[in-house]
């Protein structure tokens, strides 16, 4: 038993070190955002998209996994999402304009669309129901520990290198993953030949990627009401209307909706998709209130979001083994009151604002977080069967990533319309504002996953 523990271990560590890579790349040029403005000439509304294009590819990807788990094997998935990892990383890492990083980052992100559900699908497929709480712990690390210290890395980096360092310094552990990969993952599931159907996917991408690209560029345009953010928005909303009803209608679904049938499934998705709204939002904010507001040095603002994220390392790992044993029915809700209480106390921050301050709320805001994130998406996923975890894993991931999107620009939106109200000879003041109210809605959000985590319910003991 000793031993097939430790072979799965040997399994699980090449993807954790790729999604590791993947998940940090979210953020990690955030802190990047003043320094890429300066070199290329763009605005923060047009620099974000290199985080928004990234997650943008996510959505659209990811909802293929599920087939693809079905259709191939599972080291030949782990070696095509490595490839595209490292050859999007060396695009990036090279690029002498803006538009080469873009692609890089895109080519970047089809690695990540496919590695980070396949790893979940693995963790439930090779660990017993009693024990996934540890093994998603380490997940849990992952999910919310690599967007966390991303800019904590980058802010390092920039103090000394120039950006292109955030990817060459990338690149060598994508290397030693793959290297591991090809040592010890082996086929874990079951290949079948199910047929691709294209109008699904078309829809799908219409869809996800309509609502991803309509929020993305009201952050550019500094409104969400103008034609062309409602229209790209209700055309994407209608495609996946299609979508879903095509989806009902198949007897080999692209993703099969039937997992929405399970409400603690159901739940734990809206309290995920909440919480990683909160986390990219944050992550955005939190660098460019530093930098702009209180005018440290990137290195500097690293820092303080270094605590936070290291902490949240060490809570992801115990709350794994906090799950099997006492399940999320108050892990989640606690996890959400110190959420609700590092928001409330963010929201009032200004130009005097003492850095320690930010310090602890941080620390507050992910310990909470990780008290939230891995129960609640381990509960959802245990009530599945095994025939729906591909679905179900690609589902949550999809929608993990849409709303991870669609939170980055609509808090940099918030921040541009308040920051655009105020005058000219005011920017500070009104950047300040900007920062408060997109906070704010962080907070409000947050709230709404509060009150439905009293509805979870552990599944284990059903």
């Amino acid at each position: 038993m000793n031993s097939l523990y430790e072979n799965k271990n040997k399994i699980i560590i090449p993807f954790l070190m790729a999604a590791f890579i993947g998940l940090l790349n979210e953020t990690a040029l955030n802190m990047a955002f003043v320094q890429l403005g300066n070199d290329f000439g763009k605005e923060t509304s047009t620099i974000q998209w290199l985080t928004t294009g990234y997650l943008l590819t996510l959505g659209i990807l990811v909802p293929v996994s599920a087939f693809l788990m079905q259709r191939f094997t599972t080291r030949q998935l782990f070696i095509a999402s490595l490839l595209f990892s490292i050859s999007g990383t060396i695009i990036a890492a090279i690029a002498p304009i803006f538009s080469i990083l873009f692609l890089g980052r895109i080519v970047q992100a089809i690695g990540a669309a496919i590695i980070i559900p396949l790893m979940m699908n693995v963790i439930l497929l090779v660990y017993p129901i009693n024990k996934r709480g540890a093994a998603m712990g380490k997940i849990g690390l992952v999910i919310i520990f690599a967007p966390a210290i991303g800019p904590t890395l980058a802010g390092v980096v920039l103090d000394r290198l120039s950006w292109h360092w955030i990817f060459w310094l990338c690149l060598p552990f994508l290397i030693i993953a793959l290297l591991v990969g090809l040592r010890f993952v082996g086929n874990v599931n079951d290949v079948q030949k199910v047929k691709f159907d294209v109008l699904s996917m078309l829809l799908s991408t219409i869809g996800f990627g309509g609502i991803v690209y309509g929020f993305s560029i009201s952050g550019e345009l500094g409104t969400f009401f103008v034609t062309e953010v409602i229209v790209v928005v209700l055309v994407g909303a209608v495609a996946l209307v299609l979508f879903g009803i095509r989806q009902m209608k198949m007897d080999t679904p692209m993703l099969n909706l039937r997992v929405f049938q399970y409400p603690m499934y159901a739940i734990a998705l809206v309290i995920l998709l909440i919480g990683m709204m909160t986390i990219l939002s944050t992550m955005v904010l939190l660098p460019i209130y530093l930098q702009k507001v209180l005018l440290l040095a990137p290195v500097v603002a690293g820092l303080v979001l270094l605590p936070g994220g290291v902490i949240n390392a060490f809570m992801s790992v115990v709350a794994g083994n906090l799950f099997d044993k006492y399940g999320p029915t108050k892990m989640v809700p606690g996890g959400l009151v110190m959420v609700l209480i590092s928001l409330l106390v963010l929201r009032g921050i200004d130009e005097a604002t003492s850095p320690y301050l930010i310090v602890g709320m941080h620390i507050l805001l992910f310990v909470g977080l990780s008290l939230v994130m891995m129960p609640a998406q381990t509960n959802g996923l245990n009530q599945l069967p095994r025939e729906l975890y591909p679905d179900g894993s690609a589902i949550m991931n999809t929608l993990q990533q849409v709303a991870g999107a669609i939170g980055t620009a609509v808090a940099v939106t918030i921040m541009s319309i308040t920051a655009n109200a105020s005058s000219s000879t005011d920017s500070l003041h009104g950047m300040v504002h900007g920062v408060q109210n997109s906070i704010t809605f962080g907070l409000i959000i947050a709230a709404i996953a509060f009150l439905l985590s009293f509805f979870i319910k552990n599944v284990r003991e059903e």
